[in-house]
């Protein structure tokens, strides 16, 4: 029987390494599309605790009505609810009702300072309008806790892709706040930070109609 040289040995065994670790890496088509939308974001809502959540002790998000269409520039934007990490439908949920979003982020000190102001403000308001906050960074936990911290318990959203400011046109600053009217169509996108309550109510009733 003819040996085989050990070069080729080698060569063989090297081969055999190479071939195993491209099967090992090569992507596989496990389902885990995060192309999709929210795909991303979905699974950074699933790394906060729930623990966390709790503590933040948010107010759910608005739920759609059954016959809820969203139409508007936020329209086919999905993201996740704050409150539980449950994926919110935007322009459906706030279909039908005027509505506030202030967009924010943990590091931004101005929105700090204006979260209280809005909170204030929708109190005041009750049901005439939907205040809803919608956090602009990735960082889920960090907002939670800014949140607990200021005993700010508006709705909220992650908007980890910063797809709310895309798609209303809003400058890459923040604080930004969008009204939208009852048929969400934008009335106004606000860049700056509300210097009281008086100011978002006076805002507010001149851009949507809406007295608080």
């Amino acid at each position: 029987m003819t040996r085989v040289p050990l070069w080729v040995r080698l060569a063989l065994a090297g081969l055999i390494t190479v071939v195993a670790l491209g099967v090992a890496l090569w992507p596989r088509g496990d389902g885990d599309d995060r192309t999709a939308v929210g795909g991303d974001q979905a699974h950074q809502s699933a790394l906060v605790s729930e623990q966390s959540r709790a503590e933040a002790g948010l107010r759910s998000c608005p739920l759609p009505a059954a016959d809820a269409v969203g139409r508007g520039p936020l329209a086919g934007i999905t993201l996740s609810c704050l409150a539980d990490g449950k994926s919110v439908d935007l322009a459906a949920a706030l279909a039908g009702k005027p509505a506030l979003l202030n967009l924010w982020a943990y590091w931004c000190r101005p929105c700090a300072a204006e979260l209280p102001y809005l909170q204030e403000y929708a109190h005041r308001a009750g049901n005439a309008i939907t205040v809803l906050t919608v956090h602009s960074d990735p960082d889920e936990a960090k907002g939670l806790a800014l949140l607990t911290g200021l005993k700010v318990t508006l709705p909220g959203v992650l908007d980890a892709d910063t797809r709310v400011r895309n798609a209303v046109g809003a400058p890459a600053v923040l604080p930004i706040s969008v009204l939208l009217r009852a048929d969400g169509s934008v009335a106004k996108v606000i860049v700056r930070p509300f210097d009281g309550v008086d100011d978002i109510a006076d805002t507010v009733a001149s851009e949507l109609g809406v007295a608080a």
